[in-house]
């Protein structure tokens, strides 16, 4: 990662705080609400005000022009959401299908809206993959350690075939002393060659990640061992019979970070798409029921979809502050299950079995949908 990329994670927090802020429609206030008596114009609508809001468009009547309420504003906006914020989490933590069924019926003032709480965990997410992403700290070194283990193992399997051959030709001599073993001399130098030149590649193996992120391959004994996905990638060489996903398998080849890049960057623009993409799903296991609609399921899928995200954001700093990963893997695992499960039963008022078996199809469609996105993204990437 880069000298600037902290900034820029701390930048997609603010800037997600904010957006999240104006969907949330509160960006005509600024501070806490301190307002000037009642009989003032309201600087923005110029009705009369009956308090310190104004009644028709409710803007505060205490309007700050200085440097430190801009400031005030950018924290506001991150952290405060009017209070919301912290009458929102726990429950879509804790209590997802009461937050998701209040919603829906009617309590929307004490909550934050589910379209601003999403965009607000999209941008975080953005900002913690940008903070442990780059082939510095992911690809190379995994590749690196891969091309090393594989090369152990190569050159055991070339000095296991190298001994076989051996025997074989002692073996066929000690039949017939004046049996023809040219074959097998030959089998033998080629692999006694194969196995020295694994020895050699492995003994001038990069040293560290830099070192393999600028060499990227090394080839012996007829085996190139490559240390980062850019370069595996470029070696790619088939025909799918369609024309456009050839032309996607060119694109990566030509460029693989860069085309990576464009496919983040559409995942993040695009990441509403996984609310349409989803709701049909969720319609299909409620198709009967008349008291549910499209609306409370997209409800539903904006609050599970948002939780799944800061879930994520949560385990990339447990993950950065030194937790091991398997018990990143293991939560990861365990908690969503859970989570859905207890935001079906809430939300729709299903018994135990109801939102079970619904939970089990719930995580097999998430399969289906992340497809369905990930094509729509490679379909937008085309145009």
């Amino acid at each position: 990662m880069g000298v600037g990329e902290p900034a820029d994670g701390i930048g997609d927090i603010l800037t997600g705080g904010l957006v999240a802020r104006t969907v949330e429609g509160g960006g005509g206030t600024a501070g806490h609400g301190e307002g000037e008596g009642a009989g003032g114009t309201c600087l923005n609508c110029g009705a009369v005000r009956a308090g310190p809001f104004c009644q028709g468009c409710g803007q505060s009547g205490h309007v700050h022009r200085n440097v430190t309420a801009l400031g005030h504003d950018i924290l506001h906006g991150v952290f405060h959401f009017e209070g919301r914020i912290w009458a929102t989490l726990p429950m879509l933590a804790f209590r997802p299908g009461d937050l998701t069924r209040r919603y829906v019926h009617g309590e929307r003032a004490k909550f934050v809206s589910p379209m601003a709480l999403f965009l607000f965990s999209v941008f975080l997410l953005f900002a913690a993959v940008n903070r442990v992403s780059g082939p510095d700290k992911a690809s190379v070194p995994q590749g690196l350690a891969k091309a090393r283990e594989q090369i152990s193992q190569d050159i055991e399997k070339a000095g296991e075939k190298l001994d076989t051959l051996r025997e074989k030709r002692t073996d066929k001599l000690g039949n017939d002393p004046k049996a023809d073993v040219a074959d097998l001399d030959k089998q033998i130098a080629d692999t006694r060659n194969e196995v020295n030149a694994l020895k050699i590649a492995a003994g001038a193996m990069p040293a560290n990640a830099e070192a393999a992120a600028r060499v990227g391959s090394v080839t012996a004994g007829g085996h190139t061992y490559h240390f980062d996905v850019a370069t595996g990638v470029k070696k790619l060489d088939f025909d799918t019979g369609l024309s456009g996903l050839n032309r996607q398998i060119a694109h990566v080849k030509d460029n693989p970070e860069l085309y990576a890049y464009k496919i983040k960057m559409a995942s993040y623009k695009f990441s509403w798409a996984l609310i349409p993409i989803s709701v049909p799903f969720i319609w299909l296991m409620f198709f009967w029921r008349r008291d549910v609609g499209i609306y409370d399921h997209a409800i539903f899928a904006i609050h599970s979809l948002s939780f799944m995200t800061l879930f994520v954001v949560a385990l990339i700093g447990l993950y950065l502050a030194g937790v091991g990963s398997a018990g990143l893997w293991l939560a990861f695992l365990i908690v969503p299950p859970i989570h859905i499960y207890k935001q079906l039963k809430g939300a729709y008022s299903l018994g135990r079995f109801g939102a079970l078996w619904r939970m089990v199809t719930l995580i097999g469609m998430t399969g289906v949908t992340s497809l369905l996105f990930f094509l729509l993204l490679l379909w937008l990437e085309a145009e």
